[in-house]
């Protein structure tokens, strides 16, 4: 099964669309999920009958969005959005590996919505890093911090910091909870 299919296109008023569809095993059911980015999506389940008719419900897919003008965005023109904890230890405690969890799950929803996915996370020099890899900053960082706030994480020690795919060394700081100039991982 080849996974998850996540395309892009901009309309004629420039606003950026996606599309997504996978083949979910645990129900047996192909899913399409679609729309603008950065707002609810709206999602399609069919039921089938194995993997093989996903797989043939997942290629013409692939061909119907290529038809519409759908493609991949290269990870190269996409961007890191890393929200990051403040810690009270160097490595993080059970507590922390906790919050940890729990802000990745939160994170996840930025997928329903179009705005990238949760790729990794690490403790850093007493800082929890959550790595989202994400086509449009901007409403990314805007995502995130509505995430935080509705699963009632501690929205008082988050940063949110965007460097393109490409130069990692390059972030910026995009959210602060206290004045501050930069965003170090």
């Amino acid at each position: 099964m080849s996974g998850i299919i996540r395309v892009y296109k901009r309309d004629d008023e420039g606003v950026l669309q996606f599309r997504e569809a996978w083949f979910d095993e645990d129900y047996s059911q192909f899913v399409m999920n679609y729309g603008v980015v950065g707002h609810q999506s709206k999602t399609d389940e069919t039921d089938v009958a194995d993997a093989a008719a996903a797989e043939g419900l997942m290629d013409a897919f692939a061909v119907q969005c290529a038809e519409d003008g759908y493609a991949e965005i290269a990870e190269e023109d996409q961007f890191w959005v890393v929200a990051q904890y403040a810690l009270k230890t160097k490595d993080g405690t059970d507590r922390d590996r906790y919050l940890e969890e729990k802000a990745k799950d939160a994170l996840s929803h930025l997928a329903w919505r179009g705005l990238g996915t949760v790729e990794r996370s690490e403790f850093s020099d007493a800082k929890l890093n959550i790595f989202c890899l994400c086509p449009d900053v901007n409403k990314a960082v805007n995502a995130i911090k509505v995430c935080i706030r509705g699963e009632d994480l501690d929205f008082t020690k988050l940063s949110i910091g965007a460097a393109p795919f490409g130069d990692p060394e390059a972030f910026k700081l995009k959210h602060s909870p206290k004045p501050a100039s930069g965003f170090t991982l």
